[in-house]
């Protein structure tokens, strides 16, 4: 059901795609610096489970609906888009994303939730996993259902291994960071401008 040649290509295009910046890595990187290296692998599960969740809403036609219902589309898009828009300005304003300073640590729940949200409530993961992940897909090796679980699953959870060790890698980086407080700041204005530039993408996006 799985020939080996597909599923390498399948994983080499999963791991192209996990290595691109986007809000979700940057959330594991933020709380691999800030809190360690327990909270950077809970933000990477999370955003694996939000991804989880994208694969099983196309697999079960929530993706297809969203595809097709304009009101449902909207919904899910302004309350995405609404989300990362409210975490930009968050990292703006507390520029404590990425921080090297003592803080208050946030509950490993909390962190997992905002990951999990973050990737969740944004549409166009949902949309690309409808249209990716069907690509190899084979009717006649057996259940299409069972194929888009599976490579659906293996592709949450590399996503969750890259980025809990891009936040466990940033972890590492702590004392060469806290000598250079200009680039921490620049990291959290670069983190709180992609927030909002993506969630602007999603209020931006128009259905098809």
């Amino acid at each position: 059901m799985f020939p080996l040649e597909v599923f390498l290509a399948y994983t080499l295009a999963c791991l192209l795609l996990v290595i691109s910046p986007g809000p979700d890595n940057l959330l594991a990187i933020g709380r691999g610096l800030s809190q360690g290296k327990l909270a950077a692998v809970v933000s990477g599960c999370s955003s694996g489970a939000g991804i989880l969740f994208h694969v099983l809403a196309a697999t079960f036609g929530l993706t297809l609906l969203i595809q097709t219902s304009e009101l449902v589309f909207y919904i899910v898009k302004a309350t995405g888009a609404a989300y990362l828009i409210w975490l930009g300005i968050n990292v703006l304003r507390s520029r404590s994303l990425f921080s090297l300073k003592s803080a208050k640590k946030q509950s490993l729940q909390s962190i997992f939730s905002t990951g999990f949200l973050s990737a969740a409530l944004n549409p166009k993961p949902g949309m690309f996993v409808l249209a990716f992940v069907p690509q190899f897909v084979n009717p006649t090796l057996g259940s299409v259902t069972v194929q888009m679980i599976v490579y659906g699953v293996w592709f949450a959870v590399l996503t969750a291994i890259g980025f809990s060790m891009m936040g466990v890698f940033s972890s590492r980086l702590t004392l060469w960071l806290s000598k250079m407080p200009k680039i921490m700041s620049g990291l959290n204005i670069g983190a709180g401008a992609t927030f909002i530039t993506s969630g602007l993408a999603i209020a931006l996006m128009k259905q098809k």
